[in-house]
């Protein structure tokens, strides 16, 4: 089985700020869905995010694959959810027993993403949604992750879940236009070094090249709070045509 711990940072590891924002924003945006609702987050991580998540959710349980992860979380929020290892494609919830399905920054490892999404909308109740948050594949320095198999952008997203009934909203975060110069100049570098295999894979080598970018690293937090960031609403963006002006795209799918 793939080890995603090489690739995944944990509570107290060293990680820039930007990369903490990220984590808390999505669960921002995702606030509004999850009111009062039925909410699993599938590939659920660390779960830095379900204690907010069930702030405002009539209830909340999530999974993973990886029994570190799962062990994980349940010895950070004890009983409170329901946590479950399961692979994504397989969930162990009945036929229209949930109103949002959540998966952040994970969809790309996801072998079969045609089967994943069956799958959820065999879960999701017949007015769910399903929201996405993924890398921009359509950027020219964008890098891959490890362990990846096919990134969908905001034209593959709708093609893909229109395809399984889905009706998709497409928007983006992190404008290009708010990096910092240094990160525009190293734009270029960062795809020179991409397309010859030179960035760090090693957890410590992604520490030095984000230091090396970012500045200061800060700790990882173990959750996150209303209150850790200001929410910075995502733009709604083309689904007909490649976004090329955001770092991350969210993507609402609603059944109706």
């Amino acid at each position: 089985m793939t080890d995603y711990n090489t690739i995944t940072e944990l509570a107290g590891d060293d990680v820039s700020e930007e990369q903490v924002l990220r984590i808390c924003q999505r669960y921002y945006w995702a606030k509004n869905y999850c009111q009062n609702k039925d909410v699993v987050e599938v590939a659920c991580g660390n779960g830095q995010g379900l204690g907010y998540l069930s702030e405002f959710a009539k209830s909340v349980c999530a999974g993973d694959i990886m029994d570190s992860f799962v062990d994980h979380v349940k010895a950070l929020y004890g009983k409170k959810f329901e946590i479950t290892k399961y692979d994504a494609i397989n969930m162990p919830y009945d036929d229209s027993s949930k109103d949002v399905i959540l998966i952040f920054e994970a969809l790309y490892y996801i072998k079969d993403v045609n089967a994943f999404f069956e799958e959820c909308k065999r879960v999701l109740r017949n007015t769910g949604k399903l929201l996405i948050v993924t890398a921009n594949k359509d950027l020219f320095d964008f890098n891959p992750s490890p362990f990846s198999h096919d990134y969908l952008g905001t034209v593959e997203l709708n093609k893909q879940l229109g395809l399984h009934g889905f009706n998709v909203n497409c928007f983006g975060y992190f404008p290009l236009s708010n990096a910092t110069i240094k990160q525009k100049i190293l734009r270029p570098v960062k795809t020179i070094a991409s397309k010859f295999g030179l960035i760090p894979k090693s957890m410590n080598g992604k520490k030095f090249l984000k230091k090396f970018v970012f500045g200061d690293l800060i700790k990882m937090p173990a959750t996150i709070s209303k209150d850790t960031y200001t929410y910075e609403p995502p733009t709604q963006i083309s689904t007909d045509i490649p976004c090329v002006n955001y770092k991350v795209i969210y993507c609402e799918a609603s059944l109706n």
